[in-house]
């Protein structure tokens, strides 16, 4: 059976279509599973070892110059590799109208189908439209974890039940001590995911300085990293603030997801890269300021504690607690 995935975006819901990849595997071991990702992403997937091919986008880059004679080009390919195989099932788990469209370029078998949302989950971006495309659409719940959201999808198209917890079956490309950047440390260290494109998302300065002194007396460096201007301004500005702490370069996204994955303690905001630690199952603590914690919660393993809420964000002695329970 030929699967093909179409979960082009964002870096934290790519990650949470990880599991669905793994659900898959164990019901039907020989499957192929293919993957249509944005191109920045393609590394990310690449990280699954039960994704057969991944078919890189550009849709992002494309839109900004689409009459262009390049990007008509790039499109052109695209849709070759896409149809380089017939599907017997081909999921949009994004339920966009572009995922769709994107859905609906891939070649079926005989008696294919394309499977996608029904309706949205509280919050979402889905856009109904997106059904035209359909051959079968899936209904989950209001308030369906980002995560199960997924898995039920696979899980109703292919006629099988959800079980065991999320598995997402990332392991990433060993590296050689003489290949590691050079800002790497082998000590333990914490990182903070301050960072976020949303204000209200972001957790006081004051309280982040507090944690770091925590940290401190626990003799754990902090490694601060940024995406932006102005989250390089703030880090330093955190930095001078604390004993402890050091302000990364700006990072390429595997040197993001190695320090993720490497680190002895993760806290961040409701960020992609937060969810990352989570999924390798690294000692997370999650910070809900002013999104819903039920969406996308780290809730398949004890090495993940939430705290917070849309519009309660965390108090420093919750946090705290939180550093204590997971004996950093």
């Amino acid at each position: 059976m030929n699967i093909l995935i179409v979960r082009v975006s964002s870096l934290g819901d790519v990650v949470h279509n990880m599991p669905m990849v793994s659900d898959i595997r164990r019901h039907f071991p020989t499957a192929n599973i293919d993957w249509v990702v944005e191109e920045g992403y393609t590394r990310l997937v690449r990280m699954n070892p039960d994704v057969r091919r991944i078919i890189p986008i550009a849709l992002r880059r494309w839109r900004r110059s689409l009459l262009s004679a390049a990007t008509r080009a790039e499109i052109a390919k695209f849709r070759k590799q896409l149809k380089q195989d017939t599907y017997d099932v081909v999921f949009d788990t994004q339920g966009l109208l572009k995922t769709s469209v994107v859905m609906r370029m891939a070649r079926l078998a005989p008696n294919g189908q394309r499977i996608g949302l029904a309706n949205a989950t509280e919050g979402s971006g889905y856009e109904p439209l997106s059904r035209i495309f359909h051959t079968k659409s899936i209904k989950v719940g209001l308030h369906t974890h980002a995560v199960l959201r997924a898995r039920e999808v696979a899980a109703q198209a292919l006629g099988y039940g959800i079980d065991g917890t999320a598995d997402f079956n990332m392991h990433p490309a060993a590296m050689k001590p003489a290949d590691l950047p050079a800002w790497f440390s082998a000590t333990p260290y914490a990182v903070f995911f301050h960072g976020t494109a949303r204000a209200a998302k972001r957790w006081s300065s004051t309280n982040w300085v507090r944690i770091a002194a925590l940290l401190a007396e626990r003799g754990l460096p902090v490694l601060l990293p940024w995406g932006s201007e102005a989250e390089k301004s703030s880090a330093e500005q955190l930095a001078s603030q604390m004993s402890n702490a050091r302000v990364l370069p700006k990072l390429p996204l595997m040197e993001a997801i190695l320090l993720a994955q490497r680190a002895a303690l993760v806290i961040g905001v409701d960020t992609g890269l937060t969810h990352i630690a989570a999924a390798f199952n690294r000692p997370t603590i999650e910070l809900y300021c002013d999104s819903p914690r039920w969406k996308t919660e780290g809730n398949w393993s004890p090495q993940i504690i939430n705290l917070g809420d849309i519009g309660m964000p965390p108090t420093v002695e919750q946090v705290a607690l939180a550093v204590d329970t997971l004996a950093v």
